[in-house]
């Protein structure tokens, strides 16, 4: 089968796109796929998502919103 180079082009596009690594919030630290992370949007304006890794839930560091400045644990 022969695939266009338009094709492998997409395909090289949506692997970069799926392995994409988030940040925690807290720490700044990149976060592994298989980690055990959580993310939510921002409990006070909603248009941000919180990114927390195990650590910074585990020991409740706390996280600062970038567009409204909310803090939380």
């Amino acid at each position: 089968m022969i695939y266009s180079k338009y094709f492998s082009r997409y395909i090289r596009s949506r692997k970069k796109i799926s392995f994409q690594q988030k940040r925690c919030t807290g720490c700044g630290q990149l976060i592994h796929p298989a980690e055990n992370a959580v993310h939510f949007p921002c409990p006070n304006c909603g248009d941000v998502v919180i990114w927390r890794c195990e650590k910074c839930r585990r020991f409740a560091h706390p996280y600062t919103c970038i567009k409204c400045n909310f803090d939380g644990p």
